[in-house]
């Protein structure tokens, strides 16, 4: 979206009368040609992987303890709270809204009441 408004930003200008610099030309000519985002254009690209080399530098928000990459569901885990952040196109979403509750958890949770 941002991209057709800029490309439409510079054609506008690119038809003005105006002395342009050298590299405005060239920063207008790129806003013409640069690529549209829109979101059929996304749906065709696979979406990007988890780099687990990240767990290395990668901490649970709440606890500060490590997380566990769990590739069939793309989520990292955190053991000890049962909660897990979804991984969205290769991004880990670590706000803690976002994040589930796991199934070990809520195990716990229901032996706890009985």
């Amino acid at each position: 979206m941002l991209s057709g408004v800029c490309g439409r930003l510079a054609s506008a200008l690119w038809g003005t009368h105006t002395q342009l610099s050298a590299v405005a030309q060239r920063y207008l000519h790129m806003l013409v040609s640069w690529p549209s985002t829109d979101k059929s254009e996304r749906a065709r690209k696979p979406p990007r992987a988890f780099d687990p080399a990240l767990l290395e530098f990668l901490v649970c928000p709440l606890s500060k303890k490590l997380l566990r990459y769990e590739a069939s569901t793309n989520e990292l885990i955190n053991e000890e709270l049962g909660i897990a952040y979804p991984i969205i196109d290769g991004i880990p979403n670590m706000i803690p809204q976002a994040a589930r509750m796991t199934h070990q958890n809520k195990k716990q949770e229901e032996m706890e009441q009985h």
